[in-house]
């Protein structure tokens, strides 16, 4: 597992992967089947994984949190970028500090948090934790209002973070006012798209970020690699083909649930058995179930 600090060649360089997390049937993590994931997101080039959402960290318990950190630690490559997350709660993120503080991890990603906040209490907590850390952080900005540009401008001003993570999803990816006053107020080589393949040509392109981070990437990290490549290389035509290869399930993701859609996706394409989803999630059933599979399985084999 890479231990150095994430440098902007690091997330030009790879996909940032963010898989789900493989539960046995009594919901307890299931480190081989994840291992499994893990080495085929590896054999497909991708160097850089990211858990937080799609890993549903959000209802993970602390007594768990430590085991799953060790087995993450140890599963990656030597060269493998991997990230944890913490929160989303201010309380349960500082309790992890004393977790994180016992792991080479380079940074940790902040899990947003959407309900009784205000921009300057979001900074003011991540502070906190980044300091209480003593590394910094990754930001994650998924929507409106939950932190404004300049409270981000802050934080990175003062090198509490390590990059940022912004995925507020927009009808039109072009149009978004707030990304183009991030990037105007933050150096945009450390700001990374986070919502797949599907805007990242545009969000790479029109705004001047990084990278992208995937859920999809899970299934063919060596398409999605290639994508991310294309677009660095102005080879536009390859890359939006291969968008619209992950078109199909992404659609699903976006119809049915993003999370429960790409958990489910990685076990009916038989990539690892990921078992059931943790509460407060619930796997998928009937017609949904099967679209999904046919889907996945489409994918892998394209």
């Amino acid at each position: 597992m890479q231990t150095t600090p994430v440098t902007p060649d690091d997330l030009r360089n790879s996909v940032i992967a963010v898989p789900p997390l493989a539960r046995n049937a009594d919901l307890v993590f299931e480190p081989s089947e994840n291992t499994r994931l893990i080495k085929h997101i590896e054999a497909g080039g991708v160097s850089t994984l990211l858990y937080g959402g799609n890993a549903n960290f959000y209802h993970i318990a602390l007594s768990e949190y430590e085991s799953i950190l060790t087995s993450l630690a140890v599963s990656a490559a030597t060269d493998t970028l991997v990230i944890p997350s913490a929160g989303p709660a201010f309380g349960t993120m500082m309790d992890q500090v004393a977790v994180l503080k016992n792991f080479d991890f380079p940074t940790t990603m902040v899990l947003p948090h959407t309900i009784l906040t205000t921009s300057k209490g979001v900074e003011s907590g991540i502070r906190k934790f980044a300091e209480a850390l003593g590394k910094p952080i990754v930001l994650y900005i998924k929507y409106d209002n939950y932190l404004e540009p300049e409270n981000a401008q802050n934080l990175v001003n003062d090198g509490l973070v390590s990059w940022i993570k912004y995925a507020t999803i927009r009808d039109n990816p072009a149009e978004d006012d707030y990304l183009k006053k991030l990037t105007s107020l933050v150096d945009p080589s450390i700001i990374v798209s986070g919502i797949g393949e599907q805007p990242a040509i545009t969000h790479l392109k029109n705004f001047g970020i990084t990278g992208f981070t995937a859920g999809c990437v899970c299934l063919r990290p060596d398409l999605s690699q290639k994508m991310l490549k294309a677009i660095q290389a102005d080879d536009l035509d390859t890359a939006e083909k291969i968008r619209q290869t992950f078109e199909a399930l992404e659609n699903l993701r976006n119809s049915i649930n993003p999370v429960r859609v790409l958990h489910d996706a990685v076990t009916l394409a038989g990539i690892a058995d990921m078992g059931p989803a943790l509460p407060l999630l619930s796997i998928l059933s009937g017609a949904e179930k099967e679209n999904v599979a046919k889907t996945a399985i489409d994918l892998l084999n394209s």
